[in-house]
C-alpha cells in the first residue's frame, strides 16, 4: 500500500503548488485578509439567521416545550461549511499530491450520527478510547482514515488497533517497547496474547516540544510537565528519540500537538516547527527519510464571545506555511486533529425558563440547563464563558432592554450558572435561554449530576424560505433508562450480600 493510499483523501479541486512564497505581498495580504473577513462574516451572518430560525420551528414542532425543557441543536449546513474551509486552508498552501488526513477529535463530539457527517464531507477520525474507537467503527470509518491517540493505552487496544490497520501514535517508552513485542517478528511476547506480526498499521510516537502553554493551562498539552509524549528538553530525551527512530525502521510517523482553546497561533506553530526539526534531524541520522508522516495535532481556538469565527484554518495554515515552509513542500505527508473548531459555532443550547425570580435586586432565570449540559462553564466560568440569546416562549428572538441577570440551571448547588450577570432581555418564566457555540464538549458530554436526563440532540436544515428539517441525532434520555444505568437490575445485591463463610 503506498503512503497516499492510507489517507481519506478530500473531494478535490484544483490546486497549484504554493509555499510559503506565495502568501503574497503585504498588500494582496492586506487584500486577502479583507476578502475573507467580509466572506465570513457573511457566514456568520447566515449561521446565526438559521438558528433563530431553528429555535422557532423546535417549539413548532414540539421538541421544545414544557414537557421537553432542553434540547441540544447542530447546524448541519455549518458543520459542511467548517469542514469544507478546513480541507480548503490546506490545499491552498501544501504540495499537490501530498497525501492530507483531517482527522476529527472524536472527543469533541462523541455522537455517531455527527461522525458519519464528517465522513462524508472528506474528515476522518481521532480516536483516544475504545469507545472512541467503537463509535467511530459505527459510523464507518475506515481504518486508513482513523488514528490512536492516548497518554494510556492498554495491551488490547494496541492489539485491536494493529489487528484492524488504524494509525497508531506511542505516547511514552513503556508503550513503544508494548509495540516492539507485538510487531517485532521475533523475541519473547511481553504483553500477553497474540502478537501481530505483519501490520498495515502507520505507527508513530509522540513528542511534547515543551514549548510553553496558554492561557488556560487545562488545555495546554505543551507545558514542561504536560503529561503528553516525550519531552524533548528532558536531559537524554531528545537522544533517546532519535536512537529509537534508527532501531525501528517501521517507526514512520511523529506526533505532536500544542493544546488548544486559549492557546495562540503563534505558539501552536512553534510546537510545529520544533517537531518539524527533529523529523528533519532523525531522517539525517538514520539516512533517509524514515519519517514520512508529521501529525501535527489539532487545537485550533474559538471565538467564544461573538459570532464571529476567528482565527479561520486559512490564517493557520498560512502562518504554518509562513513559519515552516518545508512542512507543506510534499516531502511529508499531513496529519490534522481538529474538533472544538469544527463544530462549536454550530451548536446550541436551548433551555426553558421554568422560573424567573429575583435574589439580592438580581433578577434570576431558572432554567432546565446547567452543570449536566455545560460542566466546564460552570466549574470554570473564567475560562469558559459562554453567550446567552434570549428567546420568547414561541422561539422568536426577544426584544427590549438588556437587564443584567443571571441564568441558572437545575442542580442543587448555587454554583450551577450558565451566566452570571448576562447582559440581556429580561426573561421571563415560559421564556428560552440559549447558550450559543455549545456545538463541542457541551450537550454531548453528560454529567449526571441529580440524575439529570440527557437532553436530545437534533441536527438542523434551514431552507432559504424559513422552512426547517430536522434529524434525531440522539433521543431523549428516559427516567427508565437512568434507572437501569444505575444498576436498578442489582437493586438486591448489597442487601443480600453476606460475608464468605458466613450463614
Amino acid at each position: 500500500m503506498n503512503r497516499a493510499s492510507q489517507y481519506m483523501r478530500a473531494p478535490a479541486r484544483a490546486r497549484g503548488r504554493c509555499l510559503a512564497g506565495c502568501i503574497g505581498t503585504d498588500d494582496e495580504r492586506t487584500e486577502d485578509a479583507v476578502g475573507e473577513a467580509a466572506g465570513t462574516a457573511a457566514d456568520d451572518g447566515r449561521r446565526s439567521a438559521r438558528r433563530d430560525e431553528a429555535v422557532r420551528a423546535a417549539v413548532e414542532r414540539g421538541l421544545l416545550g414544557p414537557d421537553s425543557p432542553v434540547v441540544g441543536l447542530l447546524d448541519v449546513t455549518g458543520i459542511r461549511e467548517s469542514a469544507a474551509a478546513l480541507r480548503a486552508a490546506f490545499e491552498d498552501v501544501v504540495a499537490p499530491g501530498t497525501p492530507v488526513l483531517h482527522a476529527f477529535a472524536v472527543k469533541a463530539s462523541p455522537l455517531v450520527p455527527v461522525l458519519r457527517l464528517l465522513r462524508e464531507e472528506g474528515i476522518g477520525a481521532e480516536v483516544a478510547s475504545p469507545g472512541e474507537l467503537a463509535l467511530a467503527r459505527a459510523a464507518g470509518l475506515r481504518p486508513e482514515a482513523t488514528v490512536l491517540d492516548s497518554p494510556a493505552k492498554t495491551p488490547a487496544e494496541l492489539r485491536q488497533a494493529l489487528a484492524l490497520g488504524i494509525a497508531v501514535n506511542a505516547d511514552n517508552p513503556q508503550e513503544l517497547a508494548r509495540l516492539d513485542a507485538l510487531v517485532l517478528p521475533h523475541g519473547p511476547d511481553g504483553v500477553g496474547g497474540t502478537r501481530v506480526a505483519t501490520s498495515r498499521s502507520p505507527l508513530g510516537l509522540r513528542v511534547n516540544p515543551q514549548v510553553g502553554g496558554g492561557s488556560i493551562g487545562a488545555t495546554s498539552t505543551s507545558t514542561p510537565t504536560s503529561k503528553f509524549g516525550v519531552a524533548l528538553r528532558d536531559p537524554g530525551a531528545r537522544e533517546w528519540v532519535v536512537q529509537a527512530y534508527r532501531d525501528r525502521p517501521w517507526l514512520t510517523r511523529l506526533h505532536t500537538h500544542t493544546g488548544s482553546q486559549g492557546v495562540p497561533l503563534s505558539l501552536m506553530a512553534r510546537g510545529v516547527a520544533e517537531t518539524y526539526a527533529l523529523a528533519e534531524e532523525i531522517n539525517r541520522a538514520v539516512g533517509r527519510q524514515q519519517i514520512d508522516t508529521l501529525d501535527i495535532g489539532g487545537g485550533l481556538p474559538v471565538n467564544f464571545a461573538s459570532d464571529a469565527t476567528t482565527p479561520t484554518y486559512a490564517q493557520y495554515a498560512r502562518l504554518l506555511a509562513e513559519s515552516v515552509p518545508g512542512l507543506f513542500d510534499g516531502r511529508y505527508g499531513l496529519v490534522t486533529e481538529f474538533g472544538r473548531s469544527l463544530l462549536a459555532k454550530h451548536g446550541t443550547i436551548v433551555a426553558r425558563v421554568e422560573y424567573a425570580k429575583s435574589a439580592g435586586g438580581r433578577p434570576v432565570a431558572i432554567t432546565h440547563a446547567g452543570v449536566q449540559v455545560a460542566t466546564r462553564t460552570v466549574y470554570m466560568p473564567g475560562s469558559w464563558p459562554l453567550r446567552i440569546a434570549a428567546y420568547d416562549a414561541k422561539g422568536r428572538p426577544k426584544e427590549g432592554p438588556d437587564i443584567i441577570q443571571d441564568v441558572a440551571g437545575p442542580a442543587c448547588f448555587s454554583g450551577d450558572l450558565l451566566a452570571e450577570r448576562a447582559s440581556l432581555p429580561l426573561l421571563e418564566q415560559g421564556d428560552l435561554a440559549a447558550a450559543l457555540d455549545t456545538g463541542a464538549y457541551y450537550f454531548a458530554h453528560h454529567y449526571a449530576y441529580n440524575s439529570l436526563a440527557r437532553p436530545g440532540v437534533y441536527g438542523y436544515a434551514a431552507g432559504a424560505d424559513g422552512e426547517v428539517a430536522f434529524a434525531t441525532v440522539r433521543e431523549p434520555q428516559s427516567v427508565e433508562e437512568i434507572v437501569a444505568e444505575s444498576g436498578g437490575a442489582h437493586a438486591s445485591a448489597l442487601t443480600t450480600l453476606t460475608e464468605p463463610g458466613r450463614l
